[in-house]
């Protein structure tokens, strides 16, 4: 099989501090695939050495089967990066940014993928403008621009929303669902976690360097199967039944559940206790729980 991206035995070292620990992933052509783990953890190290900005001490990388260092002209035009950092020349417009950035790549006569791209990015009415002039949050735009000018199979988004208004982040979403549905292989790093859940179909969770979780998202939700009663009551539960349930910050308790029948073990007591219910709401595991539980230490089990 052809892999979109694939890292084997992926090692890097800072001095005393080891990024990356023999990272092995294989990312599919097509997926749309999410990358998340605290700060820290390596996901900026490993899209780095992706990308041919740093080199691993140890391991191999390889986009589109093109080996990141001994075949990295032909891995680089497949692959396009949305750093974290706002990097912008000040001298040019949004225009004359992505026709230099068509010109690195040997691109001729791209103005009308230009085009399009600005208009997809809501960069169109300011196509003249100088990046300097721009807001923060159209400056990204311009970094996603940048990244996507060659139209490269391979597009990896680090940190694409941070700090960036809501229209952005439905504009931009709706422009990379389109782009990854025409056959683009998406890898994205995020904090937001509903961000990865509702868009990516596998996700790789990395700690300390390491995948310590790896499968669909689907069976990262299932694994973690159960669910959490939300309970707020008039008075104090008894001790019994709060220790161990977190507070939640509306004065509310949350409850872990095996299944839904232990909701009855939650409310009996309270009942016993002549407790009146303010607020109950039994919900579902999220990708957030999943993440929490895992980095947590709570052991995980890989699959592809």
């Amino acid at each position: 099989m052809k892999y979109a991206i694939e890292a084997t035995a992926v090692q890097k070292r800072f001095g005393s501090l080891q990024a990356l620990g023999g990272v092995d992933l294989a990312v599919e052509e097509g997926e749309f695939f999410g990358l998340l783990g605290p700060n820290g953890a390596g996901k900026t190290t490993l899209i780095s050495i992706i990308a041919g900005l740093t080199r691993a001490d140890a391991g191999r990388v390889k986009v589109m089967g093109y080996d990141v260092v001994g075949d990295y002209r032909l891995a680089r035009r497949n692959l396009g990066v949305v750093p974290q950092e706002l990097v912008f020349d000040p001298f040019f417009t949004v225009r004359e940014t992505l026709r230099i950035q068509s010109g690195y790549f040997g691109l001729r006569d791209n103005g009308a993928w230009i085009d399009e791209v600005m208009e997809s990015l809501g960069l169109a009415d300011k196509a003249d403008v100088n990046t300097r002039a721009l807001s923060g949050g159209m400056k990204r735009r311009v970094l996603v621009a940048q990244a996507l000018v060659h139209k490269p199979p391979v597009i990896v988004l680090d940190e694409p929303t941070a700090g960036v208004d809501v229209e952005l982040r439905q504009t931009l979403w709706q422009f990379i669902a389109r782009l990854n549905r025409d056959g683009h292989t998406i890898v994205l790093t995020t904090h937001y976690l509903e961000e990865a859940e509702s868009l990516c179909n596998r996700i790789a969770m990395l700690k300390g360097g390491k995948v310590v979780a790896l499968d669909k998202t689907a069976n990262l939700l299932k694994r973690h199967a159960g669910a959490f009663l939300h309970l707020k009551v008039k008075g104090e539960l008894p001790a019994a039944l709060a220790q161990g349930a977190p507070r939640e910050a509306g004065g509310g308790y949350r409850f872990q559940l095996a299944s839904y029948d232990d909701v009855e073990s939650v409310l009996a007591p309270v009942r016993a206790a002549g407790l009146h219910i303010e607020e109950l709401q039994v919900l579902t595991p999220d990708l957030e729980d999943v993440f929490v539980q895992v980095m947590s230490g709570a052991p995980a089990q890989e699959r592809t």
